[in-house]
């Protein structure tokens, strides 16, 4: 490749008809004979998503320190079976945390560098991933407790995120139902949580949520206006996990009035994708019953 033809190769960038080979910084010349990188995703139209830099920036004012935002040494004692109850719901919260992380970081290494906005949203997903992560695992471990258990339910669920071959069906799934309606979890936690530690943790954390939330609304209405046949897509992989998950079970129903508020966000999400009231409805009732 001549060194002075990078005009035309980030053009094509930009407008997603080819794919430049190299990690160099935009509009930077890159010599000739420098090796040549595959990225599965280096298609502006497969990716992109308008709000990227704005989300970014916000995480970026965002970011909280653990060992600073969180009183950890708030005094409460609780019931051995309320502190087990928040033991278990915290192990819930990790594994699905975990998912939530690797997610993201698999496509992560998919992507063009050139598409800075969105690698940059994703990292810090990742990052705020991480965190959570931390601070449900000292939760669990702040009266001396192991984590509780692990269902095989959630761990199908959570499999069928990280098995899913595409970017945007991957986001709509995990951002849009699964991250969407913990939301509405962490801050029915956040408001009825036994323990101040606990109510910190979830509201901390629910603001994070509600970032990689917006992230896969935006990417998603992008998409779906370059790609009329996505909303088919999105619908198959809804009904393909429901059927999978079908045999599983999956939490109580003792939170009637949660489970109530989850159902109608994701409805509302769906309809703001363009989903017809109906149809976004029958989608989310068809959401994974273990809420991720």
């Amino acid at each position: 490749m001549n060194n002075l033809h990078w005009t035309a190769l980030i053009e094509s960038i930009v407008l997603g008809n080819g794919g430049a080979r190299h990690v160099a910084t935009l509009r930077a010349l890159v010599e000739a004979g420098a090796p040549e990188f595959h990225f599965p995703l280096s298609d502006k139209a497969a990716l992109w998503a308008d709000d990227a830099a704005r989300l970014y920036a916000s995480a970026v004012e965002a970011q909280w320190n653990p060992n600073e935002a969180i009183d950890w040494a708030a005094p409460f004692e609780l019931p051995d079976e309320v502190e087990d109850a928040v033991v278990q719901v915290m192990t819930y919260l990790v594994e699905n945390d975990n998912a939530a992380l690797l997610v993201p970081a698999r496509f992560l290494g998919q992507m063009h560098p050139h598409f800075r906005e969105v690698l940059q949203c994703l990292a810090i997903t990742i990052a705020d991933e991480a965190r959570h992560v931390e601070v449900f695992t000292r939760r669990i471990g702040l009266k001396g407790r192991g984590p509780a258990l692990s269902t095989a339910g959630a761990q199908a669920s959570l499999k069928t995120l990280f098995d899913e071959p595409e970017f945007s069906v991957a986001s709509f799934l995990l951002s849009v139902l699964g991250e969407g309606t913990f939301v509405n979890l962490l801050n029915f936690l956040n408001t009825y949580a036994p323990d101040p530690v606990t109510r910190q943790i979830c509201r901390l954390a629910s603001r994070d949520e509600a970032r990689h939330v917006a992230f896969g609304m935006s990417h998603l209405a992008w998409q779906m206006a370059q790609d009329p046949d996505l909303k088919h897509r999105l619908n198959a992989a809804v009904e393909r996990r429901y059927d999978e998950l079908a045999s599983t079970d999956g939490l109580n129903e003792e939170v009637q009035r949660l489970k109530l508020d989850m159902a109608e966000g994701r409805r509302a999400r769906l309809v703001k994708l363009g989903f017809g009231s109906d149809h976004a409805q029958a989608l989310s009732e068809r959401h994974t019953r273990n809420f991720m």
